[in-house]
């Protein structure tokens, strides 16, 4: 069986769409976990002036949110399209959609 190139190459981007933000949440992660850990670990020596690396921790968070935001919101749209969200979540013309046969317009 042979598969088309172009379903394998579209396959391929919208994987690598979703791996991107993995990444970038998984570094930003990384670099506040380092920059607390450096803190914790020179707070107790007196020949180093502990600091706090506020660049390298506001840098984290900044790609931590921005990936998940963007893998959360990538769920929630998938959700929403397949009715897999409760009440609280769907949109709002999707709701209004169903009328009661009493209601008068």
């Amino acid at each position: 069986m042979v598969m088309n190139t172009r379903l394998v190459f579209a396959r391929f981007l919208a994987i690598l769409v979703l791996v991107i933000p993995g990444l970038m949440a998984m570094k930003g992660f990384l670099m506040m976990k380092d920059a607390l850990f450096l803190y914790y670990a020179e707070h107790g020596n007196d020949q180093i002036s502990s600091g706090f690396q506020w660049l390298s921790f506001g840098g984290g968070l900044l790609l931590f949110a921005a990936g998940m935001s963007f893998l959360g919101g990538w769920i929630l749209f998938r959700d929403r399209k397949r009715n897999y969200v409760g009440p609280r979540f769907r949109s709002k013309n999707t709701t209004e959609q169903a009328e009661t046969p009493g209601k008068l317009s």
